[in-house]
């Protein structure tokens, strides 16, 4: 097999970015909240965002719940990517309600370390909209999961607006 024969996962992205931007009705997600205290797991989720999304999309980034409440409050997002645990003791599961009532109502997607099926029902239940292990931050899993948001949004009567 030659080297043009295979396709490596950025190029697997890109195509999955045309074919998401592509849909015709689908809600564009332009500003995007990550909630990371870790700089290589922020810049990583950063990195896929941009490829999945397009370059023209603002991504912020908050390293504490603090800072991720301050940025709801002036600004809200379209999407919040959460982590899972932030330091020193911030749970998602915690956390999630406290940016509901700084009064962001859209999706939330936590990345997590360990995300086990009880896990991921727990986090669902607390508001998530869909949780992803970190390992799949730059994989096909996060892409079906925007992919996923992108048309509910569509379907919201406020979607665009």
């Amino acid at each position: 097999m030659t080297r043009s024969d295979r396709s490596s996962g950025g190029d697997f992205l890109a195509k999955k970015n045309d074919v998401m931007q592509g849909r015709s009705g689908i809600a564009r997600i332009t500003d995007v909240l990550v909630v990371e205290d870790e700089n290589i797991d922020a810049d990583r989720m950063r990195a896929t965002l941009h490829i999945m999304l397009g370059y023209e999309v603002q991504i912020r980034r908050a390293n504490t719940l603090g800072s991720a409440v301050d940025n709801i409050i002036a600004r809200q997002p379209h999407l919040v990517m959460l982590d899972d645990y932030l330091k020193p003791s911030d749970d998602a599961s915690q956390t999630i309600p406290f940016l509901r009532r700084a009064g962001f109502e859209g999706p939330i997607i936590v990345v997590s370390g360990r995300a086990t099926r009880q896990r991921r029902l727990e986090l669902i239940k607390a508001g998530a909209s869909d949780v992803i292990h970190k390992d799949e931050v730059d994989s096909v899993r996060l892409a079906e999961a925007l992919g996923r948001i992108l048309k509910a949004l569509a379907e919201t009567p406020a979607a665009g607006a």
